[in-house]
């Protein structure tokens, strides 16, 4: 294997930024979870974005799904988190990453009880902020049609499977 073609040929440049740990998150849905946007993919040229989740003590957390178009993975921060490995619902703890390909069957959920938190990587970097924000939406009592949610997971490539 060997390194992609490059993506830069000058000499150097200032580009780089710093998000600090301590700032405000970029979403808080009903149930006290917390979405930082680290890494958007429209910051990083479309090759990745990165997220912390914040778990509150609320159960949440996504049925099992795949997506058609990126890649999903996780590592988990702090906490219990439960995730599907495309087989079984595993618990993971801090340190624990699992990477799901495209078509990877998966699914996460804080059943803990207490926080949790984790970071997500999507690859290539999807918009998936606008993803979380419909849920936020959604959360908040926003009422859709049946279609209308199709469409917004079709539109977020989010394939819901039955367990």
């Amino acid at each position: 294997m060997s390194y992609p073609p490059p993506l830069y040929d000058g000499d150097g440049e200032v580009s780089a930024w710093v998000r600090p740990g301590d700032a405000e998150p970029d979403l808080v849905y009903p149930n006290g979870n917390r979405v930082h946007h680290l890494a958007r993919g429209e910051s990083t040229g479309g090759q990745f974005g990165l997220y912390r989740w914040e778990f509150s003590e609320a159960v949440s957390g996504p049925g099992l799904h795949f997506h058609r178009s990126i890649s999903e993975s996780f590592y988990i921060l702090d906490g219990e988190v439960r995730i599907h490995d495309g087989t079984e619902w595993v618990t993971a703890r801090p340190g624990d990453f699992l990477h799901v390909p495209a078509g990877g069957l998966h699914g996460f959920r804080n059943e803990s009880g207490a926080p949790a938190s984790m970071l997500l990587h999507f690859s290539p970097g999807a918009p998936r902020e606008a993803y979380f924000e419909g849920l936020d939406r959604l959360a908040r009592g926003e009422q859709w049609t049946s279609e209308q949610y199709d469409e917004f997971m079709r539109e977020h490539d989010n394939v819901w499977v039955e367990e």
